[in-house]
């Protein structure tokens, strides 16, 4: 009977001790995951900041590149003053909506066509549409005008005179001896009532076309460039607005008169975006006119000029 009763016992202890053991393994195994899990947490947590900063820099990288994605570039020819200044201040602002402009400089007027007309550019930036419609006449060039972006008032400046309304007998007036050009001046000095022309010279005026010339004035007709440096030889002279303030003269403030917004012979002689006939429409052409036609440039123009170039609001 002992035998059994510490057998009993023995059992008892052995099943007791079972039990803890799998309460035991029961706990522990429950604490692990618990004790695995906040370290877990804390590396999420700790990682956390580091992804939605990643992210975010992701995101701003990529709205960046969106930002400064090229489209393209678009290369302009263009004479120094104005054009060229025109289109180094719309350099930013063609940047922002995608589009590299370049611009290379010339020096004369039939250049800056000749790479239009063959492709070797996209644009030209320096004649007013008057001259390019006759450069297409005469060269059998397909120059078509995209945007209609300033006009440069022609003005009468004093030489060795200082008073168109006194002006002596004989006197001596330089005026340009391109054909547009030479129209435009003495359409200018009818205006003033100085001459008059016959009926419907027009655009296509020369000296031929004086009907009344009551002051008996000589005309001298010298290549537009020459006639800033040859002003004190004469005694008054038509001045060409982009050689006036390569000269350093300002219509605004130098010139007796000039040709007012309102005249046709403005319309005629807008300063315009050439293109080759059937670009007009590509999409980088159309923002450097939408960006030359701008507020910003607008602003730039007349605080840069002061008159002497006038944005075309037509």
């Amino acid at each position: 009977m002992k035998k059994k009763a510490l057998s009993l016992a023995l059992a008892a202890v052995l099943t007791a001790g079972l039990l803890t053991a799998c309460g035991s393994s029961s706990t522990g195994t429950s604490a692990q995951p618990e004790g695995a899990s906040e370290p877990a947490a804390e590396t999420t947590a700790s990682q956390a900041p580091e992804s939605e900063e990643a992210s975010s820099e992701s995101a701003s990288t990529q709205a960046a590149e969106t930002e400064v994605e090229s489209k393209g570039t678009v290369t302009v020819a263009a004479t120094s003053v104005p054009h060229a200044e025109i289109l180094e201040a719309a350099v930013p602002l063609m940047a922002a909506k995608g589009w590299e402009l370049k611009v290379t400089e010339f020096t004369d007027y039939v250049q800056p066509n000749e790479v239009v007309e063959s492709g070797d550019m996209d644009a030209n930036y320096f004649q007013h549409i008057t001259y390019m419609e006759s450069y297409n006449e005469e060269k059998g060039t397909h120059l078509v005008d995209a945007g209609d972006i300033h006009y440069e008032p022609l003005g009468v400046y004093p030489g060795k005179q200082t008073d168109l309304s006194a002006i002596t007998d004989g006197a001596e007036i330089a005026v340009p001896n391109d054909t547009t050009n030479e129209a435009r001046a003495l359409l200018l000095l009818q205006e003033q009532g100085l001459i008059t022309l016959n009926d419907g010279a027009g655009i296509t005026a020369t000296v031929n076309d004086i009907k009344e010339n009551p002051h008996k004035i000589k005309f001298v007709e010298l290549a537009a460039e020459q006639i800033p440096r040859s002003l004190p030889d004469f005694d008054f002279a038509v001045i060409n607005g982009n050689y006036a303030l390569e000269a350093g003269l300002n219509a605004s403030t130098d010139a007796l008169a000039t040709e007012t917004s309102d005249s046709d012979a403005v319309k005629k002689y807008v300063n315009v975006i050439a293109v080759k006939e059937g670009n007009e429409n590509n999409e980088g052409i159309k923002a450097l006119v939408e960006v030359l036609k701008s507020e910003e440039i607008k602003k730039f123009i007349n605080d840069t000029y002061q008159g002497s170039v006038v944005p075309y609001e037509g």
